[in-house]
């Protein structure tokens, strides 16, 4: 990859998309950083990007130049299987990275969509790397990230290779909430961004099989469902469920 153009320091007074002032910071790359390395991480994050409902961050085999930090929104990210079906292989909410997949290759190897209107923060691959170079602590950050999607992805091998198709939404379900409520939102009530056969297609399950599985949470006083609008009524319920499908 070829080295990216060197770009002027920014103010970080005068960036609204500042790291220093974002509320999402502890959940994103600077956790734990003084105020000088903050403020050099903010030299870097000057552009904020939005994307529509439906549109692409970027597509496979687009040249990698940046990773994004979702600030608001949510994404999906997805690859075509050989018989030209979507294969969803994750969803990134606001305080999470895309682009990761590129590094190996200078190319992105999935398509990443908004699930709703979002902004992201660009942040040059070129300038993180000489970043992370002065700042152990920045390095040592991307890394557990980095680490955190390795640990992610097995997780869904998991799933789709041991669990029944009510365990796999199960796991599904918890996973989200506990993302979501991590970022201050009820552990117990959310409102799906993505379709059921999204869920699906990233479960390995059918549409119908998952439409399914909701119903059936539902009548056993698991969940309340209203289209896209689930209250989680019974969380030791679907816990038991991972618990004995991974025990």
């Amino acid at each position: 990859m070829s080295a990216l153009p060197a770009v002027m320091p920014i103010k970080a007074s005068s960036l609204k998309v500042a790291c220093s002032s974002c509320n999402l910071r502890e959940l994103c790359l600077p956790v734990g950083f003084s105020d000088q390395e903050l403020e050099r991480l903010d030299t870097m994050v000057a552009t904020r990007r939005s994307v529509h409902r439906g549109d692409t961050l970027f597509r496979i085999g687009d040249p990698f130049e940046a990773v994004y930090a979702v600030r608001t929104g949510f994404f999906k990210t997805r690859v075509s299987s050989e018989d030209g079906r979507d294969q969803v292989t994750g969803f990134q909410m606001a305080g999470e990275l895309l682009g990761l997949d590129g590094i190996s290759t200078d190319r992105h190897s999935c398509d990443a969509v908004a699930l709703e209107d979002s902004q992201v923060c660009v942040i040059p691959y070129g300038q993180l790397e000489h970043l992370s170079r002065e700042f152990t602590d920045l390095q040592r950050q991307f890394h557990k990230i980095m680490s955190r999607e390795i640990v992610r992805d097995h997780g869904v091998m998991l799933l789709l290779g041991s669990m029944r198709a009510e365990e796999r939404l199960a796991a599904f379900l918890l996973n989200l909430t506990q993302r979501l409520q991590a970022r201050g939102f009820s552990p117990c009530s959310l409102v799906l961004r993505m379709t059921r056969e999204e869920i699906g297609t990233y479960l390995g399950l059918k549409l119908e099989t998952v439409s399914r599985c909701f119903s059936k949470f539902q009548e056993d006083g698991v969940l309340q469902v209203k289209q896209r609008q689930i209250r989680i009524m019974d969380q030791d319920a679907l816990h038991k469920l991972v618990n004995g499908a991974t025990g």
